[in-house]
């Protein structure tokens, strides 16, 4: 497989984004941070976009491309066990979800009512077809294709991506609240360990990328929801 030592260069470029888009917007909106939180998955939709192109371009100039980063080639999969790795990685980022809602703040399950908070109804819809689609290849291609493929140490081929896949939702939805970053980066190690473990051993990026697309569509599933219907959200904020 391509190796260049250069793409792990590239990881923390979300971490760094997503901080970057929400302080910004605050400062040009006037408002406090917390308050344009609930634009997240647009800003994850754009950013995604942008990410992916990054990497075609980088890749580009490093003489290869995103499918050979990412090993996406035809090869022999047995069905079922592709379905069942696929609804172990969703079970396992549930989990994952789960424990850190109950490490830091004592509930089973625990959900932050602000991951589903409303936006316009346009945006909405528009980010249930976007962030899906664009998630998979964003954070899976930054993260696998230009980390765990390219660091040659098979440990720091797993910790280093994995470690700036977690953080990086830890910014997303952004809130200067140190136990809700904790609980946000939590959330998804586990899973991006995993992710990380799974590639490095297999080169195989298909379950992976399927179990992630569905993860997200659950999530803009929500936030369509909520946008549609406003009282919905109201409902569930109540119950916290």
């Amino acid at each position: 497989m391509y190796k260049n030592k250069f793409l792990p260069l590239l990881l923390p470029f979300r971490c760094i984004a997503f901080v970057l888009i929400f302080v910004i917007g605050a400062a040009v909106t006037g408002k406090e941070v917390g308050n344009i939180s609930n634009w997240w998955t647009v800003a994850a939709s754009v950013l995604n976009i942008v990410t992916i192109g990054i990497i075609l371009l980088v890749a580009k100039k490093c003489g290869t491309g995103y499918k050979e980063l990412m090993n996406l080639k035809k090869q022999e999969r047995s069905k079922k066990k592709t379905v069942l790795l696929v609804l172990g990685f969703i079970m396992a980022g549930t989990v994952g979800m789960y424990l850190a809602g109950f490490i830091c703040y004592g509930v089973i399950p625990y959900s932050s009512p602000v991951m589903i908070r409303p936006i316009p109804v346009v945006l909405a819809v528009i980010n249930f077809l976007v962030l899906p689609l664009t998630v998979p290849f964003a954070e899976d291609g930054l993260y696998l294709g230009c980390g765990t493929a390219q660091i040659k140490n098979k440990y720091a081929a797993v910790i280093v991506p994995a470690f700036f896949f977690a953080l990086q939702h830890s910014f997303i939805p952004m809130a200067f609240d140190f136990k809700y970053i904790i609980y946000r980066f939590l959330s998804f190690l586990p899973l991006t360990v995993i992710f990380c473990i799974y590639f490095q051993k297999k080169r195989d990026p298909l379950p992976i990328m399927a179990a992630h697309a569905i993860l997200d569509l659950a999530t803009v599933v929500l936030v369509l929801v909520t946008s549609v219907s406003p009282e919905i959200y109201d409902k569930l904020l109540s119950m916290q």
